[in-house]
């Protein structure tokens, strides 16, 4: 039984990447020594021995169903079975070859062991094809004899399906463990093909995570029950949105080097398996993709997501750049300037009775020989970035990097700064030296 143990003290608390071994327990635990005892509690499957109702009709429910309207079922009900339309669960199979290196041991030994996750379809076609989002680190694991460390058998079960009749055949087209993203294609399946003519598949519609508040529903759906003698099966959990955005360190899929993500954070329970799994609101629109949880006997329920728009981006991202081609990174814009938060508030929208959160950004360093040292100055403040026809206007520090993700070579960036109490707006040429590999 493998077991993933890294150390993580920026957190000073266990960090658990939501990934399921089924040969293996395969959390990747961050711990620090001082803190809690490190335990991390797996959820167990219960037989139910209730006695079945031997009324006609179930307690609650009139007799006449055919009444029975989308109106009458509760609202929640019908954004988790939205978000049930678009959900998977992944299977990975993984070999590793050890020994043979010493005269006292000739003779090198395959295992061959399984992991399990979530995903959602992002797109689908009327062919049975599709694409899938998950977590890199469901599909990648550090002691993998294939060379990029990939699982190159990778299955997928549809929600209700999961049976190995209905397994349907995906491979790898590109992720990046700096945001543990992947991006899997599915070709031609006949089983998602007709899943999809009888309305129990379709490609998942995605909000915009900028307008994510704290309180705001949140629907996590995933795979956390699997092992290695049972493909377990899809389940719903349900809470709020406790943070709608902030970063966490953690170990990355290499085990070993460390990556800084922006997260959202829920009280929705999630648990080994939820990995690359949804986070929906409550009109069964994606608002994340689960990644890790902080397990420890001094926290609960604290999970994590990474914002849709961050995963739309990275997903269209290895599409554009990976889907048929040899490469299979992310290739980010880049301006050459590192950006601060000068100045933050709250402000109450009266319209809408919530409380947003608005920061100042400035630029406080140029770097020298880039495409941004012509362009801007330190101390311009950035109010806007537009991007072909979409303009987002930069109110938090992450909307001017999450920006960049959509960027591509040949496209020209419009930014509207304010240079010594002057509104201007700056160009820069996006070419390929522009990009860099993540």
């Amino acid at each position: 039984m493998k077991q993933k143990i890294t150390k993580l003290t920026s957190l000073l608390v266990l960090l658990c990447v939501l990934f399921s071994g089924m040969a293996a327990a395969s959390c990747g635990l961050t711990a620090n020594p001082t803190d809690t005892d490190g335990t991390v509690q797996a959820t167990e499957k219960t037989d139910s021995t209730e006695e079945p109702d031997d009324s006609d009709t179930a307690p609650g429910i009139a007799e006449d169903t055919d009444t029975i309207t989308r109106e009458d079922t509760d609202s929640i009900a019908c954004a988790a079975a939205s978000g049930l339309q678009s959900s998977v669960s992944i299977y990975c199979t993984f070999e590793t070859t050890y020994g043979g290196t010493s005269p006292w041991d000739p003779m090198p030994t395959t295992q061959t062991y399984y992991t399990a996750g979530s995903g959602v379809i992002y797109r689908l076609e009327d062919d049975g094809s599709a694409f899938i989002v998950t977590n890199h680190h469901v599909v990648y694991d550090s002691d993998s004899d294939t060379e990029n460390r990939v699982s190159d058998k990778i299955y997928v079960y549809l929600y209700g399906m999961e049976d190995e009749a209905y397994a349907i055949p995906a491979t790898y087209v590109g992720g990046s463990a700096n945001y543990d993203i992947a991006v899997l294609r599915v070709d031609q399946s006949e089983i998602l093909k007709n899943a999809a003519e009888m309305g129990a598949a379709a490609a998942v519609t995605v909000a915009d995570s900028d307008e994510v508040v704290p309180g705001m529903t949140a629907i996590a759906i995933g795979n956390p029950s699997a092992s290695d003698t049972d493909l377990g099966g899809i389940s719903v959990t349900r809470g709020i949105v406790s943070v709608d955005s902030e970063y966490i360190t953690m170990t990355a899929s290499d085990d070993s080097s460390e990556v800084t993500f922006r997260v959202i954070r829920t009280d929705a329970p999630v648990n080994s398996g939820n990995s690359g799994g949804g986070l929906f609101n409550d009109e069964g629109e994606l608002i994340g993709i689960v990644n890790a949880k902080i397990s420890g006997s001094s926290v609960e329920s604290i999970g994590y997501a990474i914002p849709s728009n961050v995963a739309r981006a990275i997903a269209d991202n290895i599409i554009d750049y990976c889907y048929g081609k040899d490469c299979e990174s992310v290739m980010r814009g880049i301006l050459g300037i590192t950006v601060e938060v000068s100045a933050c508030s709250a402000e109450y929208d009266i319209e809408t009775g919530l409380l947003i959160r608005c920061e100042e950004i400035r630029v406080c360093e140029v770097t020298p020989g880039s495409l941004g040292e012509d362009i801007f100055k330190e101390g311009d403040i950035i109010k806007s970035v537009t991007i072909g026809d979409r303009t987002v206007t930069v109110t938090r520090q992450h909307h001017l990097t999450d920006a960049m993700l959509d960027v591509r070579a040949g496209d020209t960036v419009s930014i509207v700064i304010v240079r010594d109490g002057v509104e201007q707006t700056v160009t820069a040429a996006i070419t390929e030296d522009c990009l860099a590999a993540y």
